[in-house]
């Protein structure tokens, strides 16, 4: 199976892998993620980012298909049953191709506006483990108990343990691609990295009586630095972009009025039955969770453009029209007034005859760039030095270091348009222009 990727180019996958992909991409759930943007709304802020979970899967996996090529070629001194070998290697493409299958629309926005969520990852462990699934049945055809194996593996658990946290780990395939894919597609280059080096850098080491993958030797250390960066650079300047975080708020309080309508007893049209079932804080179905896409959703917020309802109807019209709403950059230092500058906000609102539930909210978000173990255990990165014992990561690079496990937070008010002036004439001394 040959594939063309605009991130990797040529895309191959041959003999036991094309045998595996092959099986699996035939699934409905794994061509549901066609329908999921990688991005969710940030296509709003940085137009080109229209791309699919289901474009980084394949992605995902072509990188461990390129970690494999590389472990085989630096297992030569390891104990023959810490070895990669073919079942191991199915289990972990398989892993790599299937890990995204539980999110929901708008990417991880869904578990933030939904109530009471259930994070992707329990999500797609269902979607692996129910024998009612398409996966699972192609799992299983593979090789008895796979799925099991499988999803294991997502939550860490293998009988090859380095092979495990390639998967969910300090440096994965995940974020291997998804750094790349989300700065191509975005037309930003905050995301490059040497994707090659990293991969060449990696040779295996023990922490206790444990394999891991480590980077081998200084000349390893600009990549994997290069890598973090990047991590960094594009959670700060793409993932939480402040209009994205704007545009987000408009579905906030959608989903807050779509739960007050639904527990009315008067939902809206064309409300999907997953939708219904949580506003009522019922179990929602694995098969109604997996009709909910992208494009459903979209579908329904075209519908609620027209509902009866004069606050769902506007807060529809807002998101499709773009209107989004303005944002109050809070400086972290005066944190223990936050609470006092919201509900200041919300009596502007009211003022303004609007309900600030619905449109006035206090918006965080924070990232480790960097996060090590601060123990002897073997997830982490580590490097090797000749004639040294292997050392942690962040105890040989300074610029990680100073990264390692350092919690990057930021704050801002999210607010309706019409209330800018408001604001600034409030809280312009205090905390500068807003965005």
């Amino acid at each position: 199976m040959l594939l063309r990727d605009p991130v990797h180019g040529l895309v191959a996958f041959e003999g036991r892998a094309e045998r595996v992909i092959d099986a699996l991409l035939a699934t409905r759930e794994v061509q549901r993620l066609r329908r999921v943007k990688q991005l969710g709304l940030t296509s709003l802020v940085f137009p080109g980012a229209e791309h699919t979970r289901f474009a980084h899967a394949l992605g995902a996996a072509h990188v461990m298909l390129r970690l494999q090529a590389r472990i085989v070629a630096a297992q030569h001194d390891l104990p023959k049953d810490v070895q990669l070998d073919d079942a191991a290697a199915d289990e972990a493409l398989a892993a790599a191709l299937l890990h995204d299958l539980g999110h929901g629309p708008f990417s991880h926005l869904y578990e933030e506006v939904s109530p009471h969520p259930r994070h992707h990852e329990a999500w797609t462990e269902d979607v692996l483990l129910d024998s009612g699934t398409d996966v699972n049945r192609a799992l299983e055809g593979l090789s008895a108990g796979m799925a099991e194996r499988v999803a294991g593996m997502l939550k860490g658990r293998h009988r090859l343990g380095y092979l495990s946290r390639a998967i969910s780990g300090t440096i994965d395939v995940d974020r291997a691609d998804y750094l790349l894919r989300d700065s191509y597609m975005t037309g930003v280059r905050y995301g490059l990295y040497d994707l090659d080096w990293v991969l060449r850098a990696l040779a295996f080491g023990k922490v206790g009586s444990e394999w891991v993958l480590a980077v081998e030797g200084r000349k390893g250390l600009p990549p994997i630095e290069g890598f973090f960066l990047a991590r960094q650079h594009m959670y700060a300047q793409v993932y939480h972009h402040k209009a994205t975080r704007a545009a987000e708020g408009l579905i906030r309080g959608v989903f807050v009025r779509l739960g007050e309508l639904v527990r009315e007893g008067r939902p809206p049209e064309g409300t999907p039955r997953a939708l219904l079932d949580a506003a009522k804080g019922e179990p929602v179905s694995l098969g109604d969770y997996l009709a909910l896409d992208d494009i459903e959703i979209l579908s329904a917020l075209s519908r609620w453009e027209h509902a009866a309802d004069p606050a769902l109807s506007g807060l529809a019209k807002r998101l499709r029209a773009r209107e989004l709403p303005k944002t109050l950059p809070l400086p972290q230092e005066l944190t223990e007034r936050f609470p006092e500058l919201h509900a200041r906000a919300n009596e502007l609102a009211r003022q303004r005859g609007l309900r600030p539930e619905l449109h006035v909210f206090l918006d965080h978000t924070s990232d480790v760039p960097y996060a090590e173990p601060e123990d002897d255990s073997p997830g982490g990165l580590w490097l090797l030095l000749r004639h040294r014992e292997i050392m942690r990561l962040g105890d040989a690079s300074f610029l990680l270091k100073e990264l390692r496990n350092k919690r990057l937070t930021s704050s801002r008010l999210i607010f309706p348009r019409e209330l800018r002036e408001d604001i600034e004439a409030a809280f312009g001394p205090l905390l500068g222009e807003s965005g």
